[in-house]
């Protein structure tokens, strides 16, 4: 009997064709999702660990990258090593960042050499004429005599820069130093002798291109090294030539921040090549909330900086008045408070009773009408912040509004609310935390920013008449605001959290509508081919500090960051422009918590006399004081450490150029170290102001110096004096060494807490 072939009828081919497909699709559809799940399951995590313990080989980067991807869980695939393994760090920490998740970390934690292994944290930008009111005039002057940063890189971590804007034009700028060893990820020519550097390290989104999509890392480079643009022109009231703090720096730029925030892994990245690359200043206008500062990336870049002689500015924060509010709080970063500068672009509000109100716009309509206008509150009938979709046309149309500031919606948001309504005009008025601190904003209708009081008396207005009507008259820059600086609402305050035995902020420094590069033109303005904005922001007063640190690092190459930071600490200015004590936003006078050791003066931090200085390794006492265990000060040094054979010592002991003391019934006892970076013979006598109810006393009052760089010795005892005043909670005051020429005199501010 033969064989009977099989036939397989079409229908039976269709159908096993089509369980074929569905067999594979729904197992690649499930292996998907599993990937997806898995994914999703992923964190980023700084992992630090100890040094390889045999270093045998000619390539120690090579070692480290081995080292560190021993770590990895071994099940995974070797491709799916590589995208795990997200940063090797070789200078700010020994360590790594990685894709991980919880699980993968706990059986890491058992592998010889593991130290920790935190996620990452998610960090936000601090934003919300100033060379001539910091005293810098071209071809006069320590601007000139530092020749305007002539040799020095300055590293800027932000959002990336637009490399095309003139402010980043290499006219007249030397080739960059010999050490420098950094590279441009721009195509073409974009990079130059200004520009020398420019490199992405922003992971959260998909734009790996060190472009500025957002204008405030545009901002902060120009403010800090901007080149000479002559005619610059914003909307027609700023006018002239612009330029940076230190024009003849180089610039790297490091783009950690997008629209997400920036992300801690990609801010050690951008620390750790900035170190290599040869940097001299690195500005960081970024933070987050206090925390450790082993568990803190910006403080452990820093310290990595630090011990390579790279000086550090970070912004101290956006979110005051609140106390306790600063970041960026290590006594190795200079934290920068923001004020006000001596120029203001007035608004002025004219109510139908004839009262007048001056405030700010950096939008300056030149056709807008005199004519008084109906004037509605928003918060008589619904949001009187001026929300999104909160106000109806036909209650506001052909109007000027009045509405509060805060709410959680942006100033010139709420401007655009105003002219979705059809209003005619904006008054925008503080709440009484903001008090007298208005900002001059580019609003996209006619505008201005009051004052708390002017707000009260606006809304009393409103309520005594049934027809209430207003108009704003545009008048353009003033310059010469004689309550300049003033430190504004916005600013951080301390005492620190993580260190309140250090006087956070530092210093305080122009914040407050600073004018500088951007990236395109700014609405309702027609044509510019040389964009800039006014913003305001500690990401703002951060950048001038550093680019004063680059002039005195131009002018001094051999001074160490602290001495830099102590430099500009103790010849600060303490009184505004009538000579009066610098105030805060409510018009009081303003505390060492809001501005730290008082207003920048570049040329006084010169030539400043006397320094406070210190190295690496003077804060290894200062970190096992704070009780820090061993291996958390061995993450921020990056070796290991025994706390036990150390000299620990409290906070107030560092040698700091201020002073922070939590004073009790117990006498407490500081000893400082000054150096002589004057004149070689010379003599000081120190000066007390003591807080009230505190009795200081300095010993030795005279010191005397034969030769610079000499070091002298003083101590400082606190003791609470049996007075009111000591019951109140906090006082201040200072002590300040004069030499006997009258020459310098080194100020030292003294913040004390009663227990």
């Amino acid at each position: 009997m033969g064989k009977k072939g099989c036939r397989v009828s079409p229908v039976m081919v269709v159908f096993f064709l089509g369980a074929l497909f569905f067999m594979f699709g729904f197992s690649g559809t499930v292996a998907f999702q599993q990937m997806q799940a898995e994914e999703s399951m992923l964190k980023t995590y700084i992992v630090h660990v100890n040094e390889p313990g045999d270093k045998v080989s000619a390539e120690p980067s090579k070692d480290l990258e081995i080292w560190y991807r021993s770590f990895l869980p071994a099940s995974t695939e070797s491709m799916d090593r590589e995208q795990r393994m997200v940063y090797s760090y070789r200078h700010v920490l020994r360590g790594f960042a990685a894709r991980l998740t919880e699980e993968e970390v706990k059986a890491m934690e058992k592998k010889d050499g593991f130290v920790s292994a935190t996620p990452e944290k998610i960090y936000q930008l601090h934003t919300t004429n100033t060379p001539a009111f910091l005293g810098l005039h071209n071809r006069s002057g320590f601007w000139k005599g530092s020749n305007y940063g002539k040799g020095v890189i300055i590293g800027v971590l932000d959002t990336g820069v637009y490399p095309e804007h003139p402010s980043f034009n290499d006219d007249g700028m030397p080739p960059p130093p010999a050490k420098w060893k950094g590279t441009c990820k721009f195509n073409g020519t974009l990079c130059n002798n200004k520009l020398i550097g420019a490199r992405s390290f922003e992971s959260l989104s998909l734009n790996k291109a060190p472009v500025d999509d957002e204008g405030h890392g545009t901002h902060t480079a120009s403010t800090a090294t901007g080149n000479y643009v002559k005619q610059a022109d914003l909307y027609g009231i700023v006018k002239g030539t612009a330029a940076g703090i230190a024009p003849r720096a180089h610039l790297a730029v490091y783009k950690v921040c997008g629209l997400v925030g920036c992300a801690g892994g990609d801010i050690l990245a951008a620390f750790d090549a900035a170190i290599e690359d040869g940097v001299d200043v690195i500005s960081l206008s970024v933070g987050g909330a206090s925390s450790p500062f082993y568990d803190d990336p910006i403080a452990l870049g820093a310290f990595a900086a630090f011990k390579k002689g790279i000086f550090v500015s970070c912004s101290a924060g956006n979110s005051g008045p609140a106390a306790s509010s600063v970041t960026n709080e290590a006594p190795w970063i200079l934290t920068v408070a923001a004020s006000t500068h001596y120029r203001k672009i007035v608004a002025t509000a004219i109510l139908g009773n004839k009262e007048e109100f001056v405030g700010e716009s950096l939008y300056q309509p030149r056709n807008f009408s005199s004519k008084l206008l109906p004037l509605v509150y928003a918060g008589a009938n619904g949001d009187p912040f001026c929300g999104p979709g909160s106000l109806e046309t036909r209650k506001v149309k052909g109007k000027v509004v009045l509405c509060d500031r805060g709410g959680g919606i942006d100033r010139t948001a709420k401007g655009a609310e105003v002219k979705r309504a059809a209003g005619a005009a904006m008054i925008l008025v503080n709440g009484i935390n903001d008090s007298y601190s208005i900002l001059a904003d580019p609003h996209v209708l006619p505008a201005t920013h009051l004052s708390y009081v002017a707000g009260l008396k606006i809304k009393s207005y409103i309520k005594s008449t049934s027809k209430p009507t207003a108009t704003i008259l545009f008048k353009g820059a003033r310059i010469g605001d004689k309550l300049a600086p003033e430190i504004t609402s916005f600013s951080s305050r301390g005492p620190s959290l993580a260190t309140p035995g250090i006087l956070k902020p530092d210093i305080t420094g122009p914040g407050v509508s600073v004018v500088a590069a951007w990236p395109a033109p700014l609405l309702n303005v027609t044509r510019s081919t040389k964009a800039f904005n006014m913003i305001s922001g500690t990401s703002m007063s951060c950048p001038h500090l550093s680019g004063v640190a680059a002039l005195l690092k131009s002018s001094h190459p051999k001074w160490s960051p602290a001495a830099i930071k102590s430099a500009i600490m103790t010849t600060a200015l303490t009184n505004n422009l009538k000579n009066q004590p610098i105030l805060d936003e409510k018009h009081h006078p303003a505390n060492l918590f809001a501005v730290g050791a008082g207003h920048v003066n570049p040329s006084k931090a010169s030539d400043p006399g006397l320094i406070y200085d210190n190295g690496p390794n003077d804060y290894i006492p200062y970190l096992c004081g704070l009780g820090y265990s061993d291996a958390q000060v061995g993450e921020i040094i990056s070796r290991k450490v025994n706390c036990s054979e150390e000299s620990s010592i409290p906070e107030a002991e560092l040698n700091y150029p201020s002073f922070s003391v939590a004073l009790g019934s117990k006498k407490l006892k500081f000893k400082r170290i000054v150096t002589n970076v004057g004149k070689a013979d010379s003599y000081y006598t120190v000066l007390i102001y003591p807080p009230k109810g505190v009795e200081v006393v300095v010993k030795p009052s005279k010191v005397h110096f034969t030769k610079l760089y000499e070091k002298k010795s003083y101590t400082v005892s606190f003791t609470k004096a049996a007075s009111k005043d000591s019951k109140k909670g906090y006082a201040q005051g200072f002590l300040k060494w004069v030499s006997s020429t009258a020459t310098y005199s080194v100020r030292s501010p003294i913040s004390v807490t009663f227990e």
